[in-house]
Formats: structure tokens, sequence, C-alpha cells
């Protein structure tokens, strides 16, 4: 059997290049891709994710390996869904309405991924009503707002409010970050949890699905 370490190294380093040829010739040799993304590229990812706590890594680098994991997925996806592999769970991912920053939202939606959960990337200047039809049409179970105004945060506020009038609050669990939310916000406003740091996401998604 091949080794397949340097699929962890290069996820680790940033290396997207090799990520993608490693997971080529490992899929071509029969690897199940499941044993792929459990063994190596979640290990690496949770590593990346320890540096960046502490302070070993910063954003450029948590950059790299987020790119690294995505070319490595892109050839594994696909194959996980045709084999009917269920994610860990499925997230709805945004930047709330109003605001149009998303380095932060990115790098949770790869280290989510890194996780083992299905990432619905909204993208930026989300409405609550958008947030409301992936939960409905895509059977997200997470829903994960980002936030970087103070401007911007009574969105994340409405969006809750939106998903209860919609009678799917009961369904999906809420996680809110970015720079100038905290932890007494995120109780504040009916939130089922928090993470200060994107690496600190996939901890925080594990938590309120316990």
């Amino acid at each position: 059997m091949q080794d397949l370490k340097p699929l962890y190294d290069a996820v680790l380093t940033g290396d997207a290049k090799t990520a993608k040829t490693t997971t080529e010739q490992a899929l071509a040799a029969g690897v199940e891709p499941l044993q792929l993304v459990q063994e190596f590229m979640m290990p690496a990812m949770a590593e990346v994710g320890r540096r960046f706590e502490a302070n070993e890594y910063f954003v450029p680098e948590l950059l790299l390996s987020a790119r690294a994991m995505k070319a490595a997925l892109e050839l594994i996806r696909p194959l996980l869904v045709a084999s009917g592999t269920e994610p860990v769970g499925r997230v709805a991912l945004g930047t709330v309405k109003g605001d149009l920053h998303d380095i932060g939202k990115n790098l949770v939606g790869a280290m989510l991924e890194g996780g083992g959960y299905e990432v619905i990337d909204l993208g930026v200047n989300v409405p609550p009503e958008q947030f409301v039809a992936a939960v409905k049409e895509k059977k997200a179970n997470i829903v994960a707002m980002s936030a970087l105004l103070t401007t911007t945060m009574p969105a994340m506020k409405t969006t809750i409010e939106a998903l209860q009038q919609a009678g799917v609050r009961q369904q999906v669990k809420v996680l809110v970050g970015g720079a100038p939310i905290s932890q007494r916000y995120a109780e504040e406003i009916g939130a089922d949890g928090y993470s200060e740091s994107a690496a600190g996401a996939v901890a925080a998604a594990r938590k309120v699905c316990a």
C-alpha cells in the first residue's frame, strides 16, 4: 500500500499540488475516499487549527492549508456522494446582510470541511431568507453566521427570528462568530454556539450537535 503521509504533510504545509496528486494516486490505487478524509486530511486540519491557536500559524498559512484540502476534497467529494456516505452535518454558512467580508467566513468553511461537514457557502451579504431557504431546501442542520462590522451584528438576531418565524428554528443549531461577536452577545440573541476563531469552529459545531 502506498505511503499516504505526503497527503497529511501537503495539507499541513499548504501544498495544493501535492495534495491533489497524492489523492489522485491513492484513489487510483483503490484507497477508500473516506479513509483519506478521516485518517489524513482531518488530522492535518486539526493540527493546522492547533498551530493557529498556538500562534505558530497565522491567517496566510491557514488559507494555504484550506486551499490544499479543497484541492483534495474536489476529487473525493463526488465519490462520497456517489457511495451514499453522509457528512457529519450540513452547514449553511454566510456573512450576514450588509457585511461583505469573506476571509473569516472562508476560513471557517475550510475548517468545517476539514472536520467532515458539508458546507453550503451562501457567500456574503446574505439576507435572513436565504439562510431559511438553505435549511428548508438543502437540509442544513447548522446555520453559521459571520459578521465583521458592529453595524451588521443585529442581522444575526434578525436571522434567528426569521428561522423561528419560518418554523425551522428547532431543526437547526445556530453558530455565530466574527471580530465584534462575543459569547455574551451569542447568548443574548439566542444562538446555540460561538467561536472566537475559525480554528475553533469545528469544536463549536461538534459541541452544539452533541
